[in-house]
C-alpha cells in the first residue's frame, strides 16, 4: 500500500509520455485526455472506496433479524439494481436540485454520489452471500461464548465473510471504472467527454475513440493487476 501512490504516478507520466507522442489529432491534446483518464480515476477510486463501506451496512442490514434495518436495506437495493445508472446520476444532478436547492451538488458531487450508491447496493448482495456463505455454527459458537450478535458479526462472521467476496467486490470496481464513462452525460469533464470533445472538434472519431479506449484498457488493466496483487494478500494466497 505504500507504494501504491508512487505507482500511481508513474503509470500517469508513462501513459502521458506515451499518448503524447500518438500522432495527431491526439498527440497535441494528449494533457485533455490525460486529465480525463485523471478524473475518471479518482472518480472511480473514491466511489468505489465509498461503495464497499456502504456495501457492507447495507449487506449486514440485509440480513439483520431487526424489521427497520432489513426492509429499508432491500428497498433501497431493489430500487438501485432495478433502474439504470444512467438514470440514477441524471436523477441526482437534474432531479434532486429541483425537489431541493440542498440537493445541488454539481457534476463531480453528483457523479459521486450516483456511482457510489449505485456499486454499494451490487456490494450489498455480493456481502449479503459472503455472509450468508459462512456456516451458521460459527454464529452459534460466537453467541454460545456469550458475545452479543454485533460482536459475532463484527468479529467472526464479517472477517471471513469478506475473505470470500474479495473477488467479486474487485470485479465491481473495475466494471465501475467503465460504467462511469456514463458521467459524461452531466457535463463532467471524464475521459469519455474528453475524447468526445476532441473527435467533435477533428471530426476524426476513429483516431479519437481508439484512443479512448486504449486509455480505458489500460487503466483497467493497471487496476486488475494491483488489485489482484491486494487479493491475493488478503485472502493468503502466494503473490
Amino acid at each position: 500500500m505504500v507504494l501504491l501512490f508512487p505507482l500511481i504516478w508513474i503509470f500517469f507520466q508513462v501513459l502521458r509520455l506515451a499518448v503524447s507522442h500518438f500522432p495527431e489529432p491526439i498527440g497535441s491534446r494528449s494533457d485533455l485526455l490525460i486529465e480525463g483518464a485523471r478524473i475518471t480515476l479518482v472518480l472511480t477510486a473514491v466511489s468505489g472506496i465509498t461503495g464497499v463501506i456502504l456495501g457492507l451496512v447495507l449487506g449486514i442490514s440485509k440480513v439483520s433479524q431487526t424489521v427497520l434495518l432489513r426492509w429499508p436495506a432491500s428497498a433501497l437495493i431493489w430500487l438501485v439494481r432495478g433502474t439504470p445508472l444512467l438514470v440514477q446520476i441524471l436523477f441526482v444532478y437534474y432531479a434532486l436540485p429541483a425537489i431541493s436547492p440542498t440537493f445541488q451538488f454539481g457534476e463531480m458531487g453528483s457523479a459521486f454520489i450516483a456511482l457510489a450508491v449505485n456499486v454499494g447496493c451490487y456490494n450489498a448482495e455480493v456481502i449479503r452471500a459472503g455472509i450468508e456463505a459462512v456456516p451458521k455454527g460459527q454464529t452459534e459458537a460466537a453467541l454460545s461464548l456469550g458475545l452479543s450478535r454485533f460482536l459475532a458479526m463484527r468479529y467472526i462472521i464479517v472477517p471471513q465473510a469478506f475473505r470470500i467476496v474479495i473477488p467479486p467486490l474487485i470485479n465491481n470496481i473495475v466494471a465501475l471504472l467503465k460504467d462511469s464513462s456514463l458521467v459524461s452525460a452531466i457535463g463532467l469533464l471524464d475521459l469519455t467527454l474528453a475524447g468526445n470533445r476532441i473527435s467533435s472538434e477533428t471530426f476524426l472519431p476513429v483516431p479519437v475513440l481508439t484512443t479512448v479506449a486504449f486509455i480505458y484498457l489500460a487503466l483497467t488493466t493497471g487496476i486488475t493487476a494491483i488489485t489482484s496483487v491486494m487479493e491475493k494478500k488478503m485472502i493468503g494466497k502466494p503473490a
